[in-house]
């Protein structure tokens, strides 16, 4: 599979950020912070770190007063918002799209991030949404997304992969639902992580290629919740293969500084513009606002095409059962617009 003219080559093509060592890079960091504070605002500040309507990424360029290809990070009316982020939502798409969220910190939401925007597609499109647990350890999406109808992950799929793949097409989409998980409402599918760390060997680029080859004959949009070993053969090749990068963080430093990291060594391996055309999701982990959150999102408007913050919602608190239904409205608006962040390049 080739995607963003990029192939996967092997660990070999994967090479550590710089030269730095971890003071010069922790310095590095701190310098961008202080520029990032001292920086004009490109729109007038909001009140609050995050506005109290749902954020939504608003196209840029000349006109806009922004760099062009890229998308700037704008508050603006809510019914308005919605309505055009369904409207994103609905429409053609031109192929199945790969969503790859990835940040190598734990901790920062990626699983999170990965079933809500599953669910909000879904949820909108009605169907051809899902969410695959591709991390190399023992992952909880699985646990947390999904009726729990049976125990079958990835690794039963994989036993059976040659005879599913050879499927009459009439008979695919029938016979992958035999390995998959659904939500309650039915918005989406699941492909669960196995839970034993060992069988992570058998995801080498090869086979998490083939995966993703059928997981895109038979869904329109493919979540993936990717681990924190970037030297791992299934992060890498999912991360080759992502038509989206979304990078989650939350407002902590150690947080958002392994993210940078992150997008530094996405440009030293040649995949320089998929982070530039990355969603940057701020993820409000707790009730109170973050001192950091406004510096953060400067700074990381000039790495990536859009940022989006989501606030802090209680039904997302105990880490348990992951339901969209129980969600605050301010909570669905404000994925509702990072969804369509990430799905408007493809709509047409």
């Amino acid at each position: 599979m080739e995607r963003n003219g990029q192939r996967g080559d092997g660990p070999t093509a994967w090479g550590r950020p710089g030269e730095l060592t971890p003071a010069e890079a922790t310095s590095r960091w701190r310098v961008l912070l202080d520029r990032a504070r001292a920086a004009p605002p490109r729109d007038p500040a909001p009140a609050e770190p995050y506005p109290a309507g749902p954020a939504t990424a608003t196209p840029s360029g000349p006109a806009y007063g922004a760099p062009a290809g890229r998308i700037d990070w704008r508050p603006a009316a809510p019914a308005g918002d919605v309505d055009h982020a369904v409207s994103v939502l609905r429409r053609e798409l031109g192929g199945p799209k790969v969503l790859a969220f990835a940040n190598p910190k734990g901790g920062v939401h990626k699983t999170t991030a990965t079933v809500l925007a599953a669910a909000t597609i879904g949820s909108v499109r009605g169907r051809g949404v899902l969410a695959w647990d591709d991390n190399e350890l023992r992952g909880t999406l699985g646990l947390r997304a999904g009726s729990a109808r049976h125990a079958r992950t990835i690794r039963h799929l994989l036993a059976d992969l040659l005879e599913i793949e050879n499927a009459p097409i009439g008979e695919l989409k029938d016979r992958l639902d035999d390995y998959l998980r659904h939500a309650s409402d039915g918005s989406y599918d699941v492909l669960a992580g196995e839970e034993n760390p060992r069988f992570a060997q058998r995801l080498d680029q090869h086979t998490v290629r083939r995966v993703l080859e059928l997981l895109c004959r038979t869904h329109d949009v493919v979540c993936v919740d990717t681990g924190n070993n970037v030297e791992s053969a299934n992060w890498q090749t999912v991360i080759r293969a992502a038509d989206q990068l979304v990078i989650t963080t939350v407002p902590r430093e150690d947080a958002a500084f392994t993210a940078d990291w992150m997008i530094d060594l996405l440009h030293e391996i040649g995949l320089g513009k998929l982070a530039e055309n990355a969603v940057t999701l701020l993820s409000c982990a707790t009730p109170g606002t973050s001192p950091l959150m406004e510096d953060l999102r400067k700074h990381f408007a000039t790495r990536t095409r859009a940022v989006v913050v989501v606030p802090f919602d209680p039904a997302l608190e105990t880490g348990s059962s992951i339901e969209y239904g129980a969600l605050q409205q301010t909570t669905k608006r404000a994925w509702l617009n990072a969804a369509s962040a990430m799905i408007e390049p493809f709509a047409r």
